[in-house]
């Protein structure tokens, strides 16, 4: 029987919830609710300035047009007139200097009533623009929040829980078109995973049990002391090409897998990981008279410690199997640096042009050939790193070693 699929990991989270802004200064993110409460706004407060200008201008004119004096002092005896509101206006004043007197004061009141409307004014826009905002920005929030609720659901959906879905009530317009356009997609989706997860599990089986059964064979035939040395010869070739074949196999499986996020994770101690992978290359650094050094300091990550150990591991070996054939070396440190995690791994070996360094981690890709074709590797190595550290949120670059070899920096999130 094949293994149960177990569920898509989940992804990280995302940095923005459309309903809640995050960072100390939400407001200077310019999301499409501020966007769309700056058009409301700005289009109410360019109408706005636009009527006060327009009443402005009328009034103006209107009062222009009545700048006659509505009277006129033209003769009399002992005309005693006085006024607070018209200082110019005195007792002992001749008729024409009363009259100019009253002139300018019925201007300087029209002066005062046009600025008296227009503070008036500006006021009561400044006031209306403060609500108009807040208005603009309450409706785009209710508009845009079926999009927050699109948002949440991808959140915990994508790579997680395909079953669920947004089904979004309201009327036919765009966002429910958008809704519904994602949940198809999510039905297609679960089926693809759902797929894939069943012929990973079956590959597992059908192709383990095979390659298990072969190498049980040829044990037991090597194992016969009577066997003829040809034959010998011959099982030790098939067995380790069948070796070669479990490693393959088993390194396309964990390919796949890595792939996705990691759903369970633990406390991780990079430096503990880097010190197994070591213990485990020794071995064949010693037989090829390569130099493992370096100090490696606590760095604990969130994630999965075989997938971790797998990186360093498959560094290590990589940077052992490609070196120089005397005096070599290999070093392998770790540490946090800028709140981040880092395994770095460097050795000396033959010169890598710089252009072919991403070729490096792709699947059966070697350094100038395209295809596996010695004992050094089944050419998955550095494609599985990479992939896993994908999957645990970081990242792995390759950078060429003046003199020969390279540098291989992992790092991954605290």
């Amino acid at each position: 029987m094949a293994a149960t699929p177990s569920p898509p990991p989940a992804p990280p989270k995302p940095t923005w919830d459309p309903g809640q802004p995050e960072g100390p200064f939400p407001w200077l993110r310019p999301t499409i609710r501020i966007r769309l409460t700056l058009l409301y706004g700005g289009m109410f407060l360019i109408a706005g300035i636009l009527l006060l200008s327009i009443i402005y201008l009328l009034a103006a004119q209107a009062l222009r047009e009545g700048n006659a004096l509505p009277f006129k002092i033209v003769g009399g005896q002992k005309v005693e007139v006085s006024s607070s509101t018209c200082p110019g206006v005195g007792i002992d004043q001749s008729i024409e200097q009363f009259n100019a007197a009253i002139g300018q004061c019925i201007l300087d009141q029209r002066k005062h009533a046009l600025d008296d409307l227009l503070s008036r004014s500006l006021m009561a826009l400044m006031g209306l623009s403060v609500i108009a905002f807040a208005f603009g920005y309450a409706m785009a929030g209710r508009v845009l929040s079926p999009l927050g609720k699109i948002t949440r659901t991808a959140r915990r959906v994508v790579g997680s829980d395909l079953t669920r879905r947004i089904e979004l009530d309201g009327p036919d317009d765009e966002l429910k078109e958008l809704a519904d356009t994602f949940d198809e997609m999510l039905d297609r989706l679960e089926r693809a995973f759902t797929a894939q997860q069943r012929f990973v599990a079956n590959a597992s089986h059908e192709l383990r049990t095979p390659l298990a059964i072969n190498r049980t064979l040829l044990e037991v035939h090597l194992s016969d002391p009577g066997a003829p040395v040809e034959l010998q010869q011959l099982g030790k070739t098939l067995l380790a090409t069948n070796e070669r074949s479990e490693q393959l196999v088993e390194g396309l499986l964990l390919l796949a897998r890595s792939e996705n996020q990691i759903v369970e994770r633990k406390p991780v101690d990079l430096a503990e990981v880097a010190s197994r992978a070591i213990d485990q290359a020794r071995g064949e650094a010693l037989a090829k008279g390569v130099e493992i050094r370096g100090e490696r300091a606590l760095a604990v990550v969130q994630g999965n410690g075989v997938l971790l150990e797998r990186i360093a591991l498959n560094l290590v070996q990589n940077a052992v199997r490609y070196n120089v054939p005397e005096g070599g070396w290999v070093e392998v440190t770790t540490e946090v640096q800028h709140g981040q995690a880092v395994l770095l791994v460097s050795n000396t070996g033959p010169v890598v042009p710089a252009y072919e360094v991403d070729n490096l981690f792709e699947p059966f890709r070697r350094l100038r050939t395209e295809r596996t074709g010695s004992d050094k590797g089944v050419g998955l190595g550095l494609s599985i790193a990479r992939s896993v550290a994908r999957a645990h949120g970081g990242r792995i670059l390759a950078t060429p070693r003046e003199g020969g070899g390279l540098v291989m920096r992992v790092t991954l999130p605290l």
